[in-house]
Order: structure tokens, then C-alpha cells, then sequence
């Protein structure tokens, strides 16, 4: 029945003679009648609809008569574009979103929490097509400029090292000491970085290397430890310790590797075999719970991967920076790949991270508003019920009362918006790949109504629906999941 409503609305609201109507063609009524007979509009429209179903249900999804492709293939392309945009989108916005949420509720009626607050509702706010035009500007145009003389002013580096600083020592808390030691190890650390990154030329040759790799991993495994089991669980600790030491030994031979004949069926397998080597590890130190130690081994093994990955991916950047195509300005602003590059896997993986990184950006800000909200509030009402309580005056540790008791429970609010949120944005974040002129979802769409293709309007809302249908049912599995309750109830 919705099928049918759909139809008839999609029926009434195109116009497939939208070209023809102001045309001066000699043969204008011909073309019309060629038409009307190719869409076979003079059959009423209920008896269309059922003719739909029919090839609908058997398959066939129908042709796009402008393009004269069959409208499988134009979704195969738009899904292929929307998931490469949506999935790394959704992940930091979550990732990102839900982090700042839980600590501005630690940190409740701070300053912090009132600057989280503030900037969660200003990027709440703002009209998407407002913030991707902003980073067209200043994230491509002005990023493009910057490299031609990749070079910082004494006045940029310690604005940066302020600005972070602030914000870490808002976060921290603490007494006036903690927070000046916070200030000041943030404020040196930003500074670092940003001379670094200046006096080695990294921004035209850019690497992460060993060095930062063995840092960074080193610093990933305790914080992972420390969320997941408690830095006092010392075999949890040193499984993730050990898959940082293994992929800095791995990482001279899979450069031989990476020179080979590559494609993501290879990535996808070594990210495999990745995380099964971090859960042997984590199963072979041990422990009272080996699945802690297991865990935390396989995320942080992950991770490092992920590390050894980008680091590839950039070594090719002073060849693609030098390609005819590319002409010293990475950063595209429109489209999901540069035409005529050519280049390897690398270069090409190269070229698709340089056109996501702008709409990505975009859909994070606004993602991440909506999650610091959601999850702020979800985890404001978790520490204030009587099992927070109760948990503290037994003696647990704060980090243990935070995340194992309040954390779980903040996330089950969390998992009816995640499925909906990401099916939403499956379905094409219309604007976003409107303004960066990305071939997905919500592009296909819009020119099918546009150009009046009822096939396509109807092939993409039915997979919207149908995808809407799982996200629910995918929400009440995560619930079954965090909470044993409702699947004894169930």
C-alpha cells in the first residue's frame, strides 16, 4: 500500500515533459508523442504502478530514460559513492560526539561543559549548505594557497598551542596546579608539533614513519588499556604494548608488500588477519579475563594498522601533488575523483580521501552537535541513579563506576539514533553532495525527480524504507546487546 501512495505521488509530482515545454522545435509535437509513448503515460497510472511491481519484484528495477542505463547500475555507483562519505562521517561524529558529551557531564556546570554546550548549538545550527560552502573556501581554496609556502607565522603557532591548551585544561579539570600542568604540556605539545611539521617539510612530504607510529601506538595502547580494563591490568596493557612492538617490526616488509599488484580485497584481508593476530596476543598473555586483554590488543592492533595504512597512502603525495591533473592543488571541492590522473591503487586511494575530506568534514560538525547533545544528556541521567551510587560506596574506582556502569548504560539511548541516523544519511545527505557535486544517493535521487524518471525516484525511496525497516530492527538487537533485560523480557 505505502508502495502504491509513493507512486502515485512520485506520478503526480514529475514532469516528464519539463525540456520540451518551452521548446521551439519544429517537430515539438512529435517528440512529445515519442515520448509519451516511451513512458507509456497514456495507461493510467494505477495499471503502471502494478506493471512496476511486477518487474520490481522480479528484479528488475527499471531504466533511466534519459541516461538509458538501468537504474541497478546507477545505484550500484550512488551507494558505492554515500557509504565511502557516510562511513567515515558517522564513525568520528559518534566516535568524537559521544566522547565530548561524556565529559562535559563529568564535567557538569564547568567551564568546559558550557563551551561544549555553546559550540554544540552553534554547529547545530548552521545550514549545511552554509558550512560545506565555509570549507570550500577556507578548507580547499585557502588550504591549496597555503601550500605553495607552507610556512607559519611565530603568532599562528602560539594561537594553536593557546587555543589547545584551553581546551585541554577545560577538559582535564582538577586543582589550579593539575590544570596549569595540563595547559602547559598541551601548549608545548601543539607548538611541537606545528614546528615539526614546519621545519621538516612535512606538508608537501608528508610521512608518519616509525618514530610517530612507535609514539602514537605507544599512547593508543594506554589510553585503549586504560578505557577498557584499567591501567592496573598489567597483561591487558602489555598485549597492547606487544601488537605496537609487532607492527613496528612488520613495518619495512609490508612496504615490499605494498609494492605488489594491490586492491581493497588485500586491505580488507590484512585488517582480517590484523585483528586475529591482536586477539592471539591479547589470548596468549592472559590474565583473570583474557577477552580484556584480547580486546584491547585486537583495537589497538587495529589502529596501528590503520597507522601503517596512512603512512603509504602519503608517501605518494609528492607524486600525485605533481601530477597535470592535480597542478599543485589537492584539496578538490567538487566531484568524487579527479578525471584523466591515472596512478597506481595509492594514488587513486589518494585521490578519493582528498575528495571526501571536505564533505566528511562537513556531516562531522553536524553530526557531532546532535551526539554531544544526546549523549551529555543520556550520560547526565546514568551517573544520577541510585546504582552510580551505590557502585561508589562500595569502593569501586571512578574509572570503573564511569565505564563499566555509567558508560553501557548512557550508550542504550544512543542506539535507537545511530541506526536511524545512518540510514538517513544512506539515503544521501542531499545537500552536502549537492554543494561538493557528489554522485551519491541523494544526487541520484534529485535527478531522477528533476528529470522525471519515476523508476529511479521509486527504486531509491523503496531501498530507503526497506533500509529504515532493518535500522530498527538493528536498534532493538543493540539493545538486547547493552542490556540483558530486555532479552530475558524478550
Amino acid at each position: 500500500m505505502s508502495t502504491f501512495a509513493m507512486y502515485l505521488l512520485v506520478s503526480a509530482s514529475i514532469r516528464p515533459f519539463k525540456d520540451l515545454e518551452q521548446s521551439t522545435a519544429a517537430n515539438k509535437a512529435q517528440l512529445i508523442a515519442e515520448r509519451r509513448e516511451l513512458l507509456d503515460l497514456d495507461t493510467p497510472v494505477v495499471i503502471r504502478y502494478f506493471k512496476w511491481l511486477g518487474d520490481f519484484v522480479t528484479g528488475d528495477l527499471g531504466v533511466g530514460w534519459r541516461s538509458g542505463q538501468p537504474v541497478s547500475n546507477l545505484l550500484q555507483g550512488a551507494v558505492i559513492s554515500t557509504i565511502q562519505l557516510v562511513a567515515a562521517a558517522t564513525v568520528l561524529a559518534i566516535l568524537f560526539g559521544v566522547m565530548v558529551g561524556i565529559i562535559s557531564a563529568l564535567r557538569q556546570y564547568s567551564a568546559f561543559d558550557y563551551l561544549t554546550i555553546f559550540i554544540s548549538f552553534v554547529l547545530y545550527s548552521l545550514p549545511a549548505f552554509w558550512v560545506a560552502v565555509l570549507l570550500k573556501q577556507w578548507g580547499a581554496i585557502g588550504f591549496n594557497d597555503f601550500l605553495k609556502d607552507p610556512t607559519n607565522s611565530p603568532v599562528v603557532i602560539v594561537v594553536a598551542g593557546l587555543v589547545v591548551g584551553l581546551v585541554c585544561m577545560l577538559a582535564a579539570g582538577g586543582k589550579p596546579k593539575q590544570r596549569a600542568v595540563t595547559f602547559g604540556i598541551a601548549f608545548a605539545a601543539t607548538a611541537s608539533a606545528i614546528l615539526y611539521l614546519q621545519l621538516t617539510n612535512w606538508w608537501l612530504e608528508p610521512n608518519l614513519g616509525p618514530v610517530i607510529i612507535l609514539v602514537t601506538g605507544t599512547a593508543l595502547a594506554f589510553a585503549i588499556t586504560a578505557l577498557t580494563s584499567g591501567l592496573k591490568n598489567r597483561r591487558a596493557l602489555g598485549a597492547s604494548l606487544t601488537t605496537v612492538v609487532i607492527g613496528l617490526a612488520l613495518y619495512y616488509p609490508l612496504q615490499e608488500l605494498f609494492r605488489l599488484s594491490f586492491n581493497w580485497w588485500y586491505v580488507f584481508g590484512l585488517a582480517i588477519v590484523t585483528i586475529l593476530v591482536g586477539i592471539a596476543v591479547g589470548f596468549a598473555w592472559g590474565g583473570p579475563d583474557k577477552g580484556i586483554s584480547a580486546r584491547a590488543a585486537a583495537i589497538t592492533a587495529f589502529l596501528v594498522a590503520c597507522m601503517i595504512f596512512a603512512d603509504k597512502v602519503m608517501s605518494v603525495w609528492p607524486l600525485y601533488m605533481g601530477a597535470p591533473a592535480i597542478n599543485g592543488r589537492p584539496i578538490a571541492t567538487i566531484g568524487s575523483s579527479t578525471p584523466n590522473l591515472g596512478g597506481n591503487f595509492w594514488v587513486q586511494t589518494l585521490d578519493t580521501y582528498t575528495h571526501l575530506l571536505l564533505p566528511t568534514i562537513a556531516l562531522v560538525l553536524i553530526q557531532f552537535a546532535g551526539y554531544t547533545r544526546y549523549s551529555r544528556s543520556s550520560m547526565l541521567e546514568v551517573m544520577n541513579q541510585d546504582y552510580i551510587r551505590t557502585a561508589r560506596a562500595k569502593g569501586l574506582p571512578e574509572r570503573e563506576v564511569v565505564m563499566r556502569h555509567g558508560f553501557r548504560n548512557t550508550l542504550i539511548p544512543l542506539a535507537t539514533i545511530v541506526p536511524i541516523d545512518v540510514i538517513t544519511l544512506l539515503g544521501g545527505a542531499i545537500i552536502t553532495e549537492k554543494v561538493f557535486a557528489r554522485p551519491g544517493m541523494g544526487t541520484l535521487f534529485l535527478r531522477g525527480l528533476d528529470g522525471g524518471e519515476v523508476d529511479v525516484v521509486m527504486a531509491y525511496l523503496v531501498i530507503v524504507a526497506a533500509l529504515a525497516i532493518i535500522a530498527n530492527i538493528v536498534a532493538d538487537l543493540i539493545y538486547a546487546a547493552l542490556d540483558p533485560r530486555i532479552r530475558v523480557n524478550a
